[in-house]
């Protein structure tokens, strides 16, 4: 079997919306990179979703599979219910983070890439750095905009 890349995943804001960041811990073999951001306004759901794509877009290796931790239903349901291709069909009317799902689906690869749900705030190592990443991100100072969401406000948002 071949060995896989390991993406472990979280995303947090301190309000909804409010300041938000997401944490990434990408593992391979002897390697481990750490990515995480921060916004100044922003949602969980956002950051959750962010948190994917930026992992997903700092893989190189187009060949490996790719196992995805993520804690969040949101995304992982979205992908393993098949969700997100019946909202791709109807052009996600009515959906949230269209912007962040267009994204994701330019880099998605259903034959290379997995979904796995962890329990958040419990066992998993991992999933907690990611969490911790992500608080410290939207704790800094000098936040980027997520201007995906500030360009939607009063508009659909999660």
């Amino acid at each position: 079997m071949q060995e896989a890349i390991e993406l472990y995943t979280d995303g947090a804001a301190s309000g909804n919306p409010g300041p938000g960041g997401f944490g990434v811990v990408l593992k391979f073999k002897q390697h481990r990179r750490e990515i995480s951001g921060g916004f100044r306004l922003t949602t969980n759901n956002r950051m959750e979703l962010l948190a994917v794509i930026v992992g997903l877009e700092s893989v190189t290796s187009k060949d490996l599979p790719v196992k995805i931790f993520s804690d969040s239903k949101y995304v992982v349901d979205a992908i393993n219910q098949n969700w997100i291709y019946g909202w791709k069909k109807t052009g996600f009317k009515n959906k949230a983070n269209v912007d962040l799902w267009q994204r994701f689906l330019l880099i998605y690869d259903r034959n290379r890439h997995t979904f796995t749900w962890v329990k958040g705030h419990a066992s998993n190592v991992e999933n907690n750095r990611c969490d911790q990443l992500a608080v410290e991100a939207y704790k800094k100072g000098g936040l980027q905009t997520d201007f995906g969401y500030e360009s939607t406000k009063g508009g659909l948002m999660d």
